[in-house]
């Protein structure tokens, strides 16, 4: 559970955050007793068969929630929106990108790159998709839950065969 202190405490850190120049999450880190979370660099590093760890909060769950996604070579999304902007850093590795109009038709050779300690801002509903290509690539996402996203049907969705 998140202690109240600990929850205004981070709300602070992610207004500074943006003055300054987050699949499955299977693992929650933990506050102690006096509203703390201190993590270590080993922490940080998904659980064997997951790709991201919640940090604080749960992107499902009503408030602040902070996740750490890892993204192996050749792996992303498919276009789609979330009803909630997010927020999201990418700590290591190139991200690659496709938003607006341009995410609509999934098309990997047509994205952006967003290098290592870019910042990314999706506002709600932004079409968007998202890709590590060549490496592995970490971000941190944040924004308040619950995080409802919505699948942007493609071209030959509903073909018959």
């Amino acid at each position: 559970m998140t202690h109240p202190r600990a929850t205004a405490l981070l709300g602070c850190l992610v207004g500074a955050l943006l003055a300054s120049p987050a699949g499955t999450h299977a693992q929650s880190l933990e506050f102690d007793d006096e509203g703390f979370l201190i993590a270590s660099p080993e922490d940080l590093i998904p659980p064997e068969g997951e790709r991201g760890i919640n940090l604080v909060g749960d992107p499902s769950e009503p408030g602040l929630y902070v996740v750490q996604l890892t993204w192996p070579p050749g792996t992303g999304s498919r276009p789609h929106y979330h009803n909630n902007a997010r927020h999201i850093q990418v700590l290591k590795g190139t991200w690659y990108v496709a938003t607006g109009a341009a995410a609509d038709i999934y098309d990997p050779d047509n994205m952006i790159p967003v290098e290592e300690g870019s910042f990314i801002y999706q506002p709600p509903e932004g079409h968007h998709y998202d890709m590590a290509k060549d490496e592995e690539v970490v971000v941190k996402i944040w924004g308040l839950g619950p995080v409802v996203t919505t699948r942007i049907p493609q071209p030959g969705d509903f073909a018959r065969e």
